[in-house]
């Protein structure tokens, strides 16, 4: 079985919770960009809102100052794309950029972006709608409420059966608008409406969400759940940026599951741990 996709973060905001203010200008974000697929990246995941908890909201006009121009640049190169929004707006706008590059090709290659939308229960009636006009792909999160009212909301008598339901729910609404299946990939939202222990309970139960039928998102990179695992004596959590052994071995896991692709900060861990996966099972049994 070949590995998971590895899908580089590129935050372009001020108040991403591990890397916030470092991308913000269009050529420190074009070069992490290069320096992400440098390391590892199969793909690129382009953000302009922060969706940490407690952040602040952004509209969609500032979300499309930010992450517009970094997108029109990228897609100069052979890379895919992956636009993160709630919006449907800026998803339209990074859409219609795709597009018309892909009629400006002399050669014909498609250039084809994915929207990645973390909204979960609140999705905006019209993404379904903008992501069926466009034949793009997208990826759906479980989540309840928005960054600033998400994690108040992280009540379950059931979780698995609960986030199984809920992110068919809103499947649903694609399915409606008319997405083929095979265009939705679905991400069970770690940190998002969760609390840390829930997060391992959906961790240690991945296969329920790759048994679903469709291509699956995994993302925990540098999440505050493994902060909290990796504290100091002190109990002082882990910074961010030094957490990436730890998600390395979440995206272990996460292959050993089946998942599609992993979201990471830092691609080089995550791909050397599957390559190191790859070899260990195509290496041949002793005689």
């Amino acid at each position: 079985m070949a590995p998971p996709l590895v899908m580089g973060i590129l935050n372009v905001t001020p108040d991403s919770f591990s890397d916030g203010g470092e991308y913000g200008e269009t050529e420190a974000a074009l070069q992490h960009a290069r320096d992400l697929v440098g390391a590892g990246a199969d793909l690129i995941d382009i953000g302009g809102e922060s969706t940490r908890p407690g952040a602040q909201p952004v509209s969609p006009p500032e979300e499309q100052r930010r992450i517009l121009p970094v997108v029109e640049q990228l897609l100069e190169l052979p890379l895919r794309l992956s636009v993160d929004t709630r919006h449907p707006g800026t998803a339209r706008a990074a859409l219609q950029l795709a597009q018309d590059r892909v009629q400006d090709q002399a050669d014909g290659r498609a250039q084809e972006l994915i929207i990645n939308d973390v909204s979960g229960l609140l999705t905006d009636p019209a993404m379904p709608q903008v992501v069926a006009e466009f034949g793009c792909e997208v990826v759906i999160t479980h989540n309840r409420g928005d960054a600033r009212t998400m994690q108040a909301r992280a009540q379950y008598q059931d979780l698995l059966a609960e986030v199984v339901g809920e992110l068919l729910e809103i499947r649903g609404l694609y399915l409606d608008a008319g997405v083929p299946p095979e265009r939705i990939i679905l991400d069970p939202g770690i940190g998002f409406a969760k609390t840390h222990a829930q997060n391992w309970q959906l961790i240690r139960n991945l296969d329920r969400f790759t048994g679903l039928g469709h291509r699956v998102l995994f993302g925990a990179s540098r999440k505050g759940f493994l902060g909290s695992l990796l504290a100091d004596s002190q109990g002082e959590p882990r910074p961010a940026d030094q957490r990436d052994a730890a998600t390395a071995a979440l995206s272990l896991l996460a292959a050993q599951a089946g998942c599609w692709a992993v979201r990471v900060h830092e691609p080089q861990p995550s791909a050397d741990a599957f390559r190191v996966h790859q070899a260990l099972w195509a290496a041949p049994a002793a005689g």
